[in-house]
């Protein structure tokens, strides 16, 4: 026999309940500036692709890890003046 499903406000304790007029707007802002935190928003089609911010990173590492890996770009070689295009 299946266990008995409780409602998630039910099975919450009373010591998480968060009482929102004693919150602080910013409280941690200038801690987070300090360490240098940074948030990014993603488009819904891109945040679909990822299941959390670590997969995020992942992704982001092996990104620059190509980019050092490649050589750089040559410079396009440009005609000189004189030189017919025919």
């Amino acid at each position: 026999m299946k266990p008995k499903r409780i409602n998630r406000v039910e099975q919450m304790r009373a010591e998480y309940e968060f009482d929102y007029s004693k919150a602080i707007r910013g409280r941690y802002r200038k801690r987070l500036l300090a360490e240098g935190s940074n948030v990014v928003l993603l488009d819904r089609d891109v945040a679909t692709a990822f299941p959390d911010s670590i997969a995020v990173n992942k992704a982001l590492r092996a990104v620059l890890e190509a980019r050092r890996r490649r050589p750089p770009a040559r410079a396009a070689r440009t005609r000189a003046s004189g030189a017919s295009l025919k």
